[in-house]
């Protein structure tokens, strides 16, 4: 196969964030006359830079002629493919594909791909840790961390890519073919982006559309859609579950994870190692496993990563604890079902903290949950009156202006020994940059509570 090249060529990059910086970079260093086109005129530093390699900066809006001489145009991911402005480029026929897909083109190593609705984050990076814990060359990037267009330089036969990739990524992939593909689950989420729930499905089952008899697909075999999804892969499958009794595949048997053949069972991780809070956390440390046996890690060094590792930050991460309070950031939840899994970590009397920009799904199945778990919800940002219809019924519901706000008041609402939960079931763009500084935020709030609450005891 002739190597994908773009030398001479006019390439568009659409979107100035993360991911569309690393692509403009990579192309300019492969020969492209690269255009880097952004909405937005104020642009960081990093950004303006990238004129000093040859890129052109297009700031401000997108132009019809910028389009309509190009030869190939990527999206960095938040940029919808029904962009009105792209238009001109699907008229000419030029080809539109996504910055995960240019990066994987010209990747030397192997890709190890994860995705689901949720887990992604924390399955991708305790599977980084437990591969180099084996003693493997691993890059670790995608949707978490890194962009994949930084690794091409390091790419060698050597390495393993371990990627997080989204349906926003996923969606024009057409070459992507991950060595090992890990689906995790499937819920409805994103519905702000995608037709519906098919077209999400649709895109996260990009992850094994190019994959052979010679690739592995790693599968949840408790979730009926994914298993679904899976009919269609040609790959080799690999179940894991919590849940489902199998014969073959990676399941918790005891107090062990393991490998299940006819064979019999092979010790992986003793759950004494697993140090993180919820359930579904947990099914995430069996897909990492499966993964890790499948490259050849020992139990012994998968154990000793598992065991290091006290999960990601805003993903169920114990952030305090007021006045026999405890305070837990899952800024990370950002749909209904991840908000759902986050209750039912945190036992009885809770007081959730939900609110934002909501993304799609039903508040409504929550109902029977929050009546007997939850104490009180205490809600921000634009989906305050979907969740007060939502879930008022069944459980007090108090709406406040801000984040800083929400936790003062959600403390007041708790109880000794109960837990004040951030599981926001929305999207942060209504209020912060992205769910990262949501959490933060929630995190200083905390300690800030600490302070005046310790302050209040002193006097």
């Amino acid at each position: 196969m002739t190597e994908f090249s773009v030398r001479g060529s006019n390439v568009v990059v659409v979107g100035a964030a993360r991911s569309g910086v690393a692509a403009a970079r990579l192309l300019a260093g492969r020969g492209a006359r690269v255009t880097l086109t952004e909405m937005r005129s104020n642009v960081g530093a990093e950004v303006e830079r990238l004129s000093e390699l040859g890129v052109d900066l297009e700031l401000g809006g997108h132009r019809p002629e910028t389009f309509e001489r190009a030869d190939l145009v990527v999206l960095s991911p938040g940029v919808p493919p029904s962009l009105a402005a792209l238009e001109p480029a699907r008229r000419a026929r030029v080809p539109i594909i996504s910055e995960i897909e240019l990066a994987s083109r010209w990747l030397r190593g192997r890709v190890v791909a994860v995705t689901g609705t949720k887990g992604k984050s924390t399955t991708v990076v305790l599977l980084g840790r437990m591969l180099e814990a084996g003693g493997c060359l691993v890059l670790v990037g995608g949707n978490v961390g890194t962009a994949l267009s930084t690794q091409v330089e390091q790419s060698t036969a050597d390495v393993i890519h371990v990627v997080e990739v989204s349906s926003f990524q996923l969606e024009l992939t057409t070459r992507f073919r991950p060595w090992i593909a890990v689906f995790l689950n499937l819920y409805a989420d994103h519905l702000d982006r995608h037709a519906d729930i098919e077209a999400y499905a649709a895109a996260k089952a990009r992850v094994f559309a190019n994959q052979q008899s010679s690739d592995t697909l790693v599968v949840n075999a408790d979730d009926p859609e994914v298993l679904r999804l899976a009919r269609d892969s040609a790959a080799r499958r690999v179940s894991f579950a919590l849940s489902e009794p199998l014969t073959e595949g990676v399941v918790v048997a005891g107090d062990t994870i393991v490998r299940r053949s006819p064979a019999g069972d092979e010790p992986l991780v003793p759950l004494s190692a697993v140090h993180l809070l919820g359930r579904h956390l947990l099914g995430d440390v069996l897909a990492a496993s499966a993964v890790a046996n499948l490259v050849g890690v020992s139990a012994g060094d998968m154990t000793r990563a598992v065991d290091r590792f006290t999960g990601l930050e805003h993903a169920l991460q114990r952030v305090g604890e007021v006045g026999g309070v405890r305070f837990v950031n899952d800024s990370k939840a950002t749909n209904v079902e991840a908000a759902r899994h986050a209750v039912e970590s945190c036992g009885d009397h809770v007081v959730v903290i939900m609110g934002g920009r909501f993304k799609g799904g039903s508040l409504e199945t929550l109902a029977p949950l929050f009546a007997s778990r939850a104490d009180a919800v205490v809600v921000i940002g634009e989906a305050c009156g979907r969740i007060r219809d939502a879930l008022g019924a069944v459980v007090r519901v108090v709406e406040t202006g801000s984040l800083a706000d929400a936790v003062r008041v959600a403390y007041g609402l708790a109880s000794p020994g109960g837990t004040v939960l951030l599981a926001p079931a929305c999207a942060s763009l209504d209020m912060f940059r992205d769910y990262a500084e949501r959490g933060r935020v929630f995190t200083q709030a905390v300690a800030h509570l600490e302070e005046e609450v310790g302050e209040t005891r002193e006097q």
